[in-house]
């Protein structure tokens, strides 16, 4: 077993095509990206931690390059499902030529899609969006100079349910039996048992919540996580700042709303000699005076950057409902669609 080897000769029906992709512009956008991103380097970090391919026994397997291609693709396209994907690569020359398929081969089965994301881990993935924010700080983009911090909240992706009816389930799938079906088979579905209640400006809200960084000056998404909806979004600001940490250069600011005021993160930031960007709130025994007033309007015009990100990533992913029924397989679609983000982000301002 090995990988598959692509032949990457043009054939007749190649080469009958090629003039016409001249001015096909999602083309063009994909060769700028091949022109700017060390796929090389990606690859790498990819072998160590995919192994399928590396027997000697069995059918050869597509790479695992190709495959982070091809999820790449589904981000940037807006694709809604795999078998969809698979229906896309095969019908869409522009695909063809950015992962190097000539126009005989057909794309990966749907299921291969779905297997790769399981073998490929939350840690890996930490590993290549770091890889990529790497190599455009080389460039000169810096990214460690502010960041901003904010979340928001995504609908689950199952109907909702009552708190009881969330209990049963979850005591239902602590026991052996609630992990198989009616033939005693492993499920291949479940409903997701890991989202809850919330209330956020009177309305209720049935699901998980985004927990994201955004560097404040490129705006690249520097770190992403996902919790359940009723988790406080304060905790997480020590997270997201750690996580944010992709170069030897230390962050200089982090800009926050008000929800994230308290002598624990002031004292954090202090701690780390990291500067303190939250914005002030009126307390029970002080209000906020002229200039904490004005000190918070020149701060959210440095962290509206992070809701600009909501925005698009809601606008064009349908990032507001989530995708899949754990947070662990969110979690994943999460960070892959930071790296689709951060590498159109960075191929633009590359450009400029």
């Amino acid at each position: 077993m090995g990988y598959k080897e692509i032949e990457k000769n043009l054939s007749f029906a190649d080469l009958a095509v090629e003039k016409s992709l001249e001015h096909n512009r999602n083309l063009k956008m994909m060769e700028k990206i091949n022109a700017v991103v060390g796929w090389e380097n990606i690859e790498a970090v990819l072998l160590e931690h995919y192994d399928v391919g590396k027997s000697k026994e069995g059918a050869d397997a597509f790479s695992p390059l190709l495959l982070m291609k091809c999820m790449l693709l589904q981000k940037w396209f807006r694709i809604p499902s795999d078998p969809e994907l698979e229906n896309q690569i095969n019908d869409r020359i522009s695909f063809k030529k950015f992962l190097e398929l000539s126009l005989d081969t057909p794309s990966p089965d749907h299921s291969t899609f779905s297997r790769f994301r399981k073998r490929i881990s939350k840690k890996a993935m930490i590993e290549l969006n770091s890889l990529v924010l790497n190599e455009f700080e080389k460039k000169g983009l810096l990214i460690n100079e502010g960041i901003a911090v904010d979340a928001r909240l995504v609908k689950s992706a199952s109907k909702p349910l009552s708190n009881d009816e969330l209990e049963d389930l979850r005591k239902k799938r602590n026991n052996p039996e609630g992990k198989l079906d009616k033939n005693g088979n492993r499920l291949k579905f479940c409903r997701d048992s890991e989202s809850n209640w919330v209330v956020k400006n009177e309305k209720p809200h049935y699901g998980l919540k985004e927990h994201a960084s955004v560097d404040v000056d490129n705006g690249f998404i520097l770190a992403t996580t996902l919790t359940p909806a009723s988790e406080s979004d304060s905790v997480y600001l020590p997270y997201l700042t750690i996580a944010s940490c992709h170069t030897k250069a230390p962050i200089e600011k982090v800009y926050a709303d008000k929800g994230y005021y308290g002598e624990p993160n002031s004292g954090f930031l202090r701690l780390n000699e990291i500067k303190d960007g939250i914005m002030r709130k009126d307390l029970k025994n002080a209000k906020l005076t002229d200039f904490e007033h004005k000190r918070n309007k020149q701060i959210s015009k440095k962290r509206y950057i992070v809701e600009q990100y909501f925005g698009m990533s809601h606008l064009h992913d349908g990032a507001h409902r989530a995708r899949f029924t754990t947070i662990l397989k969110n979690i994943w679609d999460t960070m892959c669609r930071q790296m689709a983000f951060n590498i159109r982000r960075g191929t633009k301002l590359e450009a400029t």
